[in-house]
């Protein structure tokens, strides 16, 4: 594959005020940064996608690449779905019988409908390349017993025709595979869709979380409209649950494997740096945490998100700090690859 130029960036949401937005671009702009992801959920849609226009066209004059995340649209992560409103027949329903409050099955018709709508109007406010955001299936454990969605009419009958038989009540193989798995269906469609409205698409999955198998993001990957993969390795709950965790080998680790991922499907990439969340005194982590994920060869690297993500519950404790050590974190990177390519360049003349 071709030499990757370092693109630097933060995902930006919970403001929709221009005036405020112009000084968070200039602010991102300055500081090295050269893409931003844009969350547009249907909320933004109904309410603010002309205000989403002119942030879009902003970011592009601040000298920042915009992403268009389909936040929220059917369901965490991000909001709740308001689709199902209107939609209730195509709740996503689990294996115990009991639909899921706020997932839509992503087989429904309408909601394929749905997405195609929201691909046109992002390509409307000015998107080019949109980012599909984690998708997954849920599962959930009630008294011990697991159960797996979704086991709805439509993907019911999707899975006796695929395996000559019921859905069981308990995940196995079969239903994390579902021939293949039920998001890989609907990621195949909506960014062929996409592809053929004139936009880009890129994608991350939370490899080992929301039932995400290496074997499941490897089919997400495989799919020919992809044309960006990649994934969060994100530390702050693995080490609030092992406390001995080493930041640097776990996100390293992560990295790789999505690396991995891109390098056999030949995709492009792009791996997250928590910067949400983070405990107070813990800034620091971040800058451990984006080397690792440029050692392990990453030149798209994001973080989750801007100023600390501060506009939500789960915003770092300290905003400020959590943003200084961010733009530190990049700021080291950049002059990283400022100092490889110079190294380059001079070898390569003195080799003459």
């Amino acid at each position: 594959m071709s030499e990757k130029l370092l693109r630097l960036g933060a995902a930006y949401h919970g403001n929709r005020m221009p005036h405020h937005a112009a000084a968070d671009f200039q602010d991102m702009a300055v500081h090295g940064m050269d893409l931003i992801v844009h969350t547009f959920s249907h909320t933004d849609w109904d309410r603010h996608s002309e205000v989403m226009a002119r942030l879009i066209g902003m970011s592009e004059e601040a000298g920042l690449e915009p992403w268009i995340d389909n936040w929220g649209l059917g369901g965490p992560p991000g909001d709740k779905s308001f689709f199902l409103a209107l939609h209730p027949e195509a709740h996503i329903i689990m294996s115990d019988g009991n639909p899921d409050p706020v997932r839509a099955c992503v087989n429904h018709p309408a909601f394929r409908q749905f997405t195609r709508d929201w691909i046109d109007t992002v390509y409307r406010i000015g998107g080019r390349t949109i980012f599909w955001d984690e998708p997954h299936l849920p599962g959930k454990t009630v008294d011990g017993k697991k159960y797996y969605g979704c086991t709805c009419p439509i993907c019911s009958e999707r899975f006796e025709k695929q395996y000559g038989h019921r859905m069981p009540e308990a995940p196995d193989d079969e239903t994390e595979d579902l021939g293949p798995h039920p998001t890989a269906g609907y990621s195949a469609e909506m960014p062929e869709y996409s592809q053929s409205a004139g936009l880009k698409n890129a994608g991350r999955v939370m490899i080992g979380t929301y039932g995400m198998s290496l074997s499941q993001a490897d089919k997400i990957a495989a799919l020919p409209y992809m044309d960006n993969i990649g994934s969060d390795p994100y530390w702050i709950g693995k080490k609030k649950k092992d406390p001995s965790l080493n930041i640097y080998d776990f996100v390293r680790s992560e990295s790789e494997k999505n690396m991995a991922l891109c390098e056999k499907y030949g995709k492009d990439h792009n791996l997250w740096l928590q910067t949400y969340s983070n405990p107070r005194g813990s800034e620091e982590d971040i800058v451990l945490a984006a080397e690792a994920i440029y050692d392990a060869g990453a030149r798209n690297i994001i973080a989750w998100g801007y100023y600390g993500s501060e506009s939500n519950n789960y915003g770092a404790e300290n905003g400020a700090v959590t943003w200084a050590r961010t733009c530190d974190a990049m700021a080291r990177l950049r002059t990283f690859e400022r100092d490889r390519l110079l190294a380059a360049a001079r070898a390569a003349y003195i080799a003459k």
